[in-house]
């Protein structure tokens, strides 16, 4: 079997550490980023697959863009790019700086690794692009208006990019995640949670999304008829919630 690199950015926690222990048990050599260097070594020393670290914080985009651009050419490029990193924060006070924080990450941040990724891509001639939006991406709600439209932004702007490979006949395979409610350390103690998800069920279905090289995806799956119901959901009642 060929050797399979992959880049998941955003792994030391969450959904993003649980993703590289799939990717890594079905033999992929892992570049792994994130702002905590000892917990991407403790993976790393986990593992028996080749496993590259480097510490990145996506806000930093100037500084984040050349080091994966560092990480890709020390692993003489990748087939796989997941771009999980982001935050969220409850913000019914609507204070400025958890938004700033939220759309440096989460917009900012994003739109800047995908940009490596897809100039990586294009350049090789093909690669699969993996985002991490949200069911959140789909309606505004109060509590946290910026991370509901950055997820929003992270939606179409994979959305986009998809277009711009079509349209360019690029072989780029891109594939929106959106989860519902998923058991990490950014959803630790909200309430009103259900069908909450564990972080080994999630990332065992978007490995099976990406292999199946899927456009869309709800983790888990069911959260699709939510999204259903969102989307239809008149607005009289869906500002009374």
């Amino acid at each position: 079997m060929a050797e399979k690199n992959a880049i998941i950015i955003g792994a030391t926690s969450g959904i993003g550490r649980h993703l590289a222990t799939v990717l890594a048990a079905d033999g992929w050599h892992l570049g792994i980023t994130g702002r905590r260097e000892a917990l991407l070594q403790e993976f790393a020393d986990e593992v028996s697959t080749p496993v590259h670290t480097a510490v990145m914080d996506v806000a930093q985009t100037a500084e984040a863009m050349e080091t994966l651009e560092s990480l890709i050419d020390t692993m003489g490029g990748v087939d796989l790019m997941v771009v999980n990193a982001g935050v969220g924060f409850a913000n019914f006070k609507i204070d400025w700086e958890p938004e700033k924080n939220t759309i440096d990450v989460n917009v900012t941040g994003f739109a800047a690794m995908a940009n490596v990724a897809m100039r990586h891509f294009t350049a090789r001639g093909s690669g699969h692009l993996v985002g991490i939006s949200s069911l959140a991406g789909l309606r505004g709600m109060r509590g946290a208006p910026a991370y509901n439209a950055s997820k929003a932004f992270v939606i179409n702007y994979l959305e986009s990019l998809r277009h711009h490979a079509m349209k360019k006949n690029l072989n780029i395979d891109i594939t929106d995640i959106r989860p519902g409610f998923v058991d990490t350390p950014m959803t630790k103690g909200q309430k009103g949670m259900f069908w909450v998800a564990t972080p080994e069920v999630a990332a065992g279905q978007i490995y099976s999304a990406i292999k199946a090289k899927k456009r869309v995806a709800y983790i888990t799956r069911r959260w699709r008829i939510m999204a259903w119901i969102a989307r239809l959901m008149p607005d009289f009642l869906w500002y009374r919630g």
